[in-house]
């Protein structure tokens, strides 16, 4: 099959893209990428020196603030996974959007078009987050007992750590995936609501994601509100390993039919002082001050299954997920027992 099939994905320089298209060119899948940025020799370069990326990945460039250019590169695949999304909004890129939001969901409504417009694509896969997601009441009084796919995020209630970059960051993706099965379409659509990413990566600096995960033990204050923003926000802190995000979108583009919302995290009953718990049990030698170790002592059930349900396996939990993105941390010089913080 796998010879055969086109998957476009968006986004394909970012830390979940390159790792992605790394396992489907490795699995014999052709493959069309997207980058803003053709000309950029550090992240096409990654891309073109990944095995098999000689004879079976092409190149494309196109930018969310002009989300018609990826026309160009869905045309032909059977398969396409939506992973550019507008991290800062750009005003230089034109003044039709005000912010990230009105940028991401014009970008899904234009890919949506140009999968049904191409009359190859059989099933889009949008790469969403679990922070769309949140139990959060609608009053921002508290948390419904129970997360899952009903869940989505109250956008009128304030967050608690939350800056304007994260703020932002949420509403575009809230916003930004209730649109996407806003649309008629003739195609499946699958939304994989990831939570945050650990593990390994290819590229350079450290993914903010790894580094919340390990922002305990490094000691970055800035990482570590990011992490207390997201349990303040979901309730706990859902995470999971590049690996099995990975997985879960071939398992997506491989089963026979599927479509709708999932939430995609193997640990998700964890919170930021049980993460820190792990490191102190498991790496004695980790010294962490205590205004890194804060205790919500809230409970909040994982009320989704439907991913398993449909038979895919996870294969990392938390601790193999820790230790993974440590082990990174270390390999880079980034992290040793002695380390002080950084600047």
């Amino acid at each position: 099959m796998e010879k055969h099939t086109k998957v476009c994905v968006t986004g394909g320089s970012s830390f979940l893209g390159s790792w992605l298209i790394k396992k489907l060119l490795q699995k014999g899948y052709t493959v069309h990428a997207t980058l803003r940025n053709l000309a950029d020799p550090v992240k096409s370069g990654l891309l073109k020196g990944l095995p098999n990326a000689d004879t079976l990945l092409r190149l494309f460039e196109a930018d969310i603030y002009n989300a018609d250019e990826f026309g160009r590169a869905i045309q032909g695949c059977h398969y396409v996974i939506h992973m550019a999304t507008p991290l800062q909004h750009d005003p230089s890129k034109g003044t039709q959007f005000k912010d990230t939001s009105e940028a991401a969901v014009a970008g899904i409504k234009s890919i949506v078009q140009s999968c049904n417009r191409s009359g190859t694509v059989k099933r889009l896969i949008y790469t969403a987050s679990v922070v769309a997601a949140s139990p959060l009441k609608e009053d921002g009084t508290g948390f419904k007992d129970l997360a899952d796919e009903s869940c989505w995020t109250p956008l009128k209630v304030p967050f608690k750590y939350s800056i304007d970059s994260s703020t932002a960051y949420v509403h575009s993706k809230t916003l930004s995936e209730k649109e996407v099965f806003t649309h008629s379409s003739e195609i499946e659509i699958v939304s994989i609501a990831c939570g945050l990413v650990g593990g390994d990566t290819l590229v350079s600096p450290m993914p903010q994601s790894m580094g919340m995960l390990i922002s305990q033990p490094t000691k970055n204050m800035m990482s570590y509100q990011m992490l207390r923003f997201l349990e303040e926000l979901l309730g706990k802190v859902p995470f999971l390993h590049i690996e099995d995000v990975c997985e879960a979108h071939i398992f997506c583009i491989e089963h026979p039919s599927i479509n709708g919302i999932f939430l995609c995290a193997s640990s998700y009953l964890i919170t930021s002082a049980e993460i820190a718990g792990h490191f102190q049990e498991n790496h004695p030698d980790i010294n962490l001050r205590k205004e890194f170790v804060e205790n919500s002592r809230r409970t909040i059930t994982w009320g989704s299954t439907k991913l398993t349900d449909v038979g895919f396996e996870y294969k990392f939990n938390a601790k193999m997920i820790l230790e993974d993105t440590l082990k990174y941390a270390q390999k880079i010089g980034e992290f040793d027992p002695s380390f002080k913080g950084f600047n």
